[in-house]
């Protein structure tokens, strides 16, 4: 199910902001070509102040990622 990390191990030791077992976020790429992400849960409070065009279904939530997590994971993430 999970094919590939997309960026740097959380553990890299490059002042990722991650220094021991938790506070761990990631991006996974799916065998799917879907992508997982690790992060904070904050659906109960940044879902109220979602814009009304937004919308979470069922099962979704409002996962937060660092910014340097996604700025690492660029070059990484596949453009198709």
């Amino acid at each position: 199910m999970f094919k590939r990390r997309i960026g740097p191990h959380p553990h890299d030791g490059k002042g990722n902001g991650s220094a021991g077992a938790n506070n761990c976020p990631d991006i996974w790429e799916l065998e799917s070509g879907d992508f997982a992400v690790i992060g904070d849960e904050r659906t109960a409070e940044l879902g109220p102040l979602l814009s009304e065009d937004a919308f979470l279904d069922p099962g979704e939530a409002i996962v937060v990622l660092p910014r340097h997590v996604l700025v690492k994971a660029r070059d990484a993430i596949p453009s198709e």
